[in-house]
């Protein structure tokens, strides 16, 4: 990947604290962020993408989003966040970066939620975006590295989209993204993704 593709998402580097083996996640969990504008509900992926998804787990259970913002707009693009405050400054405890789960065939259709890297794909550590449009650009395929893809927003797109509609100039690592009203991601947590409804059943009534 080159070009403005490439300097969209590069993600910003830490020090790394050692890293853990990847925890087993089961299957049917969501990560449920609190923001300042709103409620954004995400279903996790563990299936395509376990290890990105434990990743995101464990920074969550760590509490490490708490007090963070959305600091990059990208217009007709991107919202991304993970590791900075609304003063601009990085959060520490970053661990080390994870194995690259691009390949995973999970696109970037509107609502995909993916990991952000730097020029190395396997140098994603907490920093995410979700997709406001379908970013195809943004897809591993034969001739572009891409983004891992992890899950998918099932509640609170309209959230999302107020991020993305924000007047931009306030502080952060790219000099006039990120929104000028900070949007505080304020605590996200992981939960079972609700059973589905059961099917309606036809009265007798119904039938004739």
């Amino acid at each position: 990947m080159n070009g403005p593709t490439r300097n969209i998402l590069l993600a910003a580097f830490f020090a790394a604290v050692p890293a853990t083996a990847f925890a087993q996640v089961p299957a049917g969990q969501q990560a449920v962020l609190e923001t300042s504008l709103g409620t954004i509900v995400v279903a996790l992926d563990a299936v395509h993408a376990p290890k990105t998804v434990a990743n995101f787990i464990r920074y969550a259970k760590e509490g490490h989003f708490n007090g963070t913002v959305f600091y990059r707009v990208v217009p007709g693009a991107l919202i991304q966040a993970g590791s900075y405050d609304a003063d601009g400054n990085p959060r520490g405890g970053v661990h080390a970066a994870i194995p690259f789960e691009g390949d995973n065939g999970l696109k970037n259709v509107r609502g995909a939620i993916a990991m952000a890297h730097g020029d190395d794909p396997n140098s994603a550590t907490s920093e995410f975006f979700i997709d406001i449009a379908p970013m195809p650009s943004l897809d591993h395929d034969a001739g572009n590295t891409g983004f891992a893809v992890f899950g998918q927003v099932t509640g609170g797109m309209d959230v999302v989209d107020k991020v993305a509609a924000s007047q931009l100039g306030g502080k952060g690592p790219f000099e006039g993204a990120a929104p000028l009203t900070p949007v505080a991601i304020r605590s996200v947590r992981i939960t079972d993704v609700p059973p589905a409804p059961p099917a309606a059943t036809q009265s007798p009534a119904d039938t004739h």
